[in-house]
């Protein structure tokens, strides 16, 4: 109305050098036609359903909201540092086809849009987040140093907001601010996993593998470390995964690291670590790699299998369970190299979070570790199916088919 009457003053002014008997009509007839369009856009509203003006309603707000909020909470790029037990996930990475098995990213996604992070459509699709994990890690791996990188609100007391809608066998340990062209999978130099396992696993063949007063001796620790050792540095690992060929250029990944530390005793069994370090790795390689060591330490192959795993032809290696499996933490040399000292971003060591993760590990990651192992025996089931591999090697041709990286793969 108030914009019918703003018209009719200009028209006014500008027909001010008409006599006032033409320019009456004139006016009289815009003001009846003027108002029988309003009539009838009063009338199209009343018969419009009431549904329509509810669901526009909703978006007006819902749009405004997400204005308000942007202009509170802005964007940021951020790194979270996550820690999680995967006993019961089926790995890391959201499976958008089928949501009958649950991931971790399930309920991180969940856990953000809750907290007002992000928007709920965002949890959909995560690409309008520019989400990337450092790793997809296997069905019931679990971490204690993942990264994942995405944009979101920054709101006030953030981490205590998502986890007040996290399972207490998930947590986010920290944040960092980080570069708009950050990638955690891209800007990820290495990765370091451990793998927990029962010393029972270095016996001999014919021992009773469900003995947990079992004990390791110096010496087969001495030969475990041995066989660990030959793995450093750069080779073929094409028969470490399936659909690899030899002469595929992704079969060869950089191990810069891999021991096996002192054993301790967990309810009355004694357990070990095996930690090991390399630039990427494949779907299962960790598994298969540490399958071989436990086939050669218990007798049941020589330990020249190792070197000739790198060669043409495809060797039947057996995979160790993955319940031992943990990501331990990623690296990031390079991006704290450029960045880290640029006065605007942190680097990406998590050294104030060390002692939460080492928390984290001992409430959550151990635990269901060895209570699983004790009363599944995953371990020792696995065990007995070493005799039915054979460790020969079989001829590959030139396959050269590629499967997804088990902990994510920068040069991919």
């Amino acid at each position: 109305m108030l914009r019918s009457c703003r018209i009719i003053h200009i028209l006014s002014r500008h027909l001010s050098h008409f006599s006032k008997s033409k320019v009456r009509p004139i006016l009289k007839s815009l003001v009846f036609c003027m108002s029988c369009k309003m009539t009838e856009d009063s009338i199209k509203a009343l018969k419009r359903p009431a549904d329509d003006t509810l669901v526009e309603t909703e978006h007006e707000d819902k749009k405004l909201k997400t204005d308000q909020d942007e202009k509170k909470y802005p964007k940021k790029k951020v790194a979270l540092l996550m820690a999680y037990s995967g006993k019961g996930y089926y790995g890391m990475q959201r499976n958008a086809k089928n949501s009958q098995f649950r991931t971790i990213e399930d309920e991180l996604v969940t856990a953000l849009v809750r907290a007002g992070c992000i928007p709920e459509g965002h949890g959909e699709d995560m690409k309008k987040m520019s989400f990337q994990r450092c790793a997809r890690t296997d069905k019931g791996v679990s971490a204690a140093g993942q990264v994942v990188s995405l944009k979101v609100w920054m709101i006030e007391n953030i981490l205590d907001k998502i986890n007040a809608h996290l399972p207490s066998h998930i947590r986010i340990l920290g944040y960092k601010r980080v570069t708009g062209g950050f990638n955690s999978k891209n800007n990820c130099d290495a990765r370091t996993y451990s793998y927990m396992l029962p010393t029972v696993s270095f016996s001999p063949k014919d021992y009773n593998q469900e003995d947990t007063s079992f004990r390791v001796s110096s010496e087969t620790l001495q030969k475990v470390n041995h066989l660990c050792g030959l793995y450093k540095g750069t080779h073929n690992f094409h028969s470490f995964t399936s659909q690899k060929g030899p002469r595929d250029p992704s079969a060869k990944r950089y191990i810069t690291h891999m021991s096996c530390g002192e054993p301790f005793v967990r309810q009355e069994a004694e357990f070990a670590v095996i930690t090991v370090r390399g630039q990427s790795f494949m779907m299962h390689q960790i598994r298969k790699m540490i399958g071989l060591v436990i086939a050669v330490v218990k007798g049941y192959v020589d330990e020249g299998v190792i070197e000739r795993s790198w060669g043409e032809e495809k060797v039947d290696i057996p995979k160790a369970p993955g319940l031992g499996l943990v990501l331990e933490r990623v690296h990031f040399d390079r991006y704290n190299k450029r960045f880290g000292g640029d006065g605007i971003h942190e680097t990406l060591e998590w050294t104030d979070e060390e002692e939460a993760v080492a928390a984290f590990k001992d409430k959550h990651i151990y635990p269901s570790i060895v209570e699983t192992e004790l009363l599944e025996k995953s371990m020792v089931n696995w065990m007995a199916t070493l005799y039915i591999h054979d460790f020969e090697a079989t001829a590959t041709g030139s396959q050269e088919h590629k499967d997804d990286d088990e902990e994510g793969n920068a040069s991919d």
